[in-house]
């Protein structure tokens, strides 16, 4: 007990409980499946706030294009389930059957090469995460080994995520083009549109988030953490103390790019479908602003942040169709100038002291000894002087 007691405090897992409670118990026993499964689309967003919490809140790198890696594992896992759909029974009407429908109305004959390896299951989920990390390598290592950073790295980021949305769309014998791949109904014979397989992909989002936050949480803590918020501070000493500062941004960024390639592959089984427009510019910034909502040193903060900002834009657009976006714009520029710091700052900064202090007033007024009380002798009764020792015999 005492063991696990000392691993919460030092890791600070308190909040992270309170988050696995909303997740596993509160909302499931509150919301329709509905409900619950647009807050497991909201979670997949969460696993890119959580890495762009690590890669620019304790790296200090902005990237403005997760999407593209966000895109990525989603499509790895699309790519394994269209398969999947376009058996050759499914397809005997087409020109040529056993191959996906966008690719028999380009009038492409037979399965690409690059479509091989995702016939297998196993495979495919392994690419979901190597595949974004080995693009966020490739970018990373040739900026970070010419020490570019800054203003100019998140410019690099946007122009690949405008590259791949038109490498996409362009190529639409081989992605689906702008309308990307639709109809994932089945995961090895299951069929992931009925509500109980909602649920599991529910769970299943929520177990593979809480597991990628501890995994940041004990790379915070341990001497590489530390190293971050020193690189992230002061590069140069870091540098001056004989580290290689690039090997740390090329590591975060990759991490950073699994976690985007896991919520992407989730998003896909969970939704049914996956196209361009989560790999763009705009869904990049927005994942941005998930971040920068919830406070982009808080790990738990960032997928609270994921959450308000996608329960925000349901919200507003089913109330408000009109003036949602207005709703939205004024949401993020309120929250970024009055709390620079996000909804974690907020807590870590105002509520949590407020709730120290009044813990430890309560606590000091439990212990205080009770104030001694004064008997008050009655007006009518004088009190009689004492007398010297001996006066007193010699007058008696």
């Amino acid at each position: 007990m005492n063991f696990i007691k000392a691993s919460i405090q030092r890791y600070q897992l308190g909040s992270l409980l309170l988050l696995v409670l909303l997740l596993a118990v509160v909302l499931p026993l509150s919301l329709d499946i509905f409900r619950l499964n647009l807050v497991g689309k909201y979670l997949t967003y969460a696993f890119v706030a959580v890495g762009l919490v690590m890669v620019w809140g304790y790296g200090g790198v902005l990237s403005l294009g997760q999407g593209v890696f966000f895109g990525i594992g989603g499509y790895a896992m699309a790519m394994f389930l269209k398969l999947e759909a376009s058996d050759p029974v499914s397809t005997k009407i087409q020109t040529t059957p056993g191959i996906p429908d966008f690719m028999d109305w380009n009038q492409i004959t037979e399965l690409p090469t690059l479509w091989l390896p995702f016939k297998s299951l196993p495979l495919s989920l392994a690419l979901v995460v190597l595949a974004p990390m080995a693009l966020a390598w490739l970018i990373s290592f040739a900026m970070f080994k010419r020490r570019v950073g800054g203003v100019y790295f998140a410019i690099i980021t946007q122009a690949v995520a405008l590259i791949c949305t038109v490498l996409i769309i362009g190529q639409q014998g081989y992605t689906g083009g702008v309308n990307g791949m639709t109809d994932l109904k089945t995961l090895l014979g299951w069929d992931t549109r009925t509500d109980s397989a909602k649920y599991v992909l529910y769970y299943v989002c929520v177990a593979l988030l809480v597991g990628s936050i501890l995994l940041c949480r004990w790379i915070q803590t341990s001497k590489l953490g530390t190293l971050l918020l020193a690189m992230r501070d002061k590069e140069d000493r870091v540098r001056f103390s004989g580290y290689d500062v690039s090997n740390f941004k090329v590591f975060i960024f990759c991490l950073a790019a699994g976690l985007s390639g896991i919520g992407g592959a989730m998003f896909a089984l969970q939704v049914g479908f996956m196209s361009p427009s989560f790999v763009g510019i705009v869904p990049s910034i927005e994942m941005v602003i998930f971040c920068a909502v919830g406070g982009r040193m808080s790990l738990v903060g960032a997928v609270y942040g994921a959450l308000l900002v996608n329960a925000g834009k349901t919200l507003f657009s089913e109330s408000f169709p009109d003036l949602w976006l207005f709703l939205m714009a004024a949401l993020f520029i309120g929250v970024t100038m009055a709390f620079p710091m996000g909804l974690a700052g907020v807590w870590e900064e105002k509520i949590r002291p407020w709730w120290k202090s009044r813990r430890q007033a309560l606590r000091d007024a439990a212990v205080k000894p009770p104030a001694p009380t004064v008997s008050a002798t009655p007006a009518s009764q004088p009190v009689e002087p004492a007398l010297p020792e001996g006066i007193g015999s010699q007058r008696a």
